[in-house]
């Protein structure tokens, strides 16, 4: 078992650790949609950690705190992959499509126009 499949085993465990604790029964759609709320949270306690208030005095960046948030984005996501009947393998394999294509579309080379960078000179 590889590090990703190895996270979205321990992710699977804890969500289903927690429903049959917790006695939680959503639809698909009604967790997808939690899951995204509770994503885009953790997203805000990341964006705190940051100096993003330029009417504040920058304050030093707490890597341990804002790694910590990361994490717990992590676990969401995963969460949301799992919800949306993606595993790691295709998680993977959806990637390398994405980032091939992302690459593609910085040299021009995509069907997708707008994207190529125009040299500079």
């Amino acid at each position: 078992m590889d590090r990703l499949e190895q996270i979205f085993a321990m992710q699977k465990a804890l969500n289903d650790d927690i429903e049959r604790r917790r006695g939680l029964h959503f639809t698909q759609e009604e967790w997808i949609e939690k899951t995204i709320l509770a994503t885009l949270a953790e997203l805000a306690e990341v964006l705190e950690e940051s100096n993003y208030k330029w009417w504040k005095n920058d304050k030093p960046i707490d890597e341990a705190a804002l790694k910590e948030e990361l994490v717990d984005v992590l676990h969401f996501f995963v969460s949301l992959c799992l919800r949306s009947g993606m595993d790691a393998e295709e998680l993977y394999a959806r990637y390398l499509d994405k980032n091939r294509e992302n690459f593609d579309r910085q040299y021009g080379r995509s069907a997708r126009k707008g994207y190529e960078v125009e040299e500079h000179g």
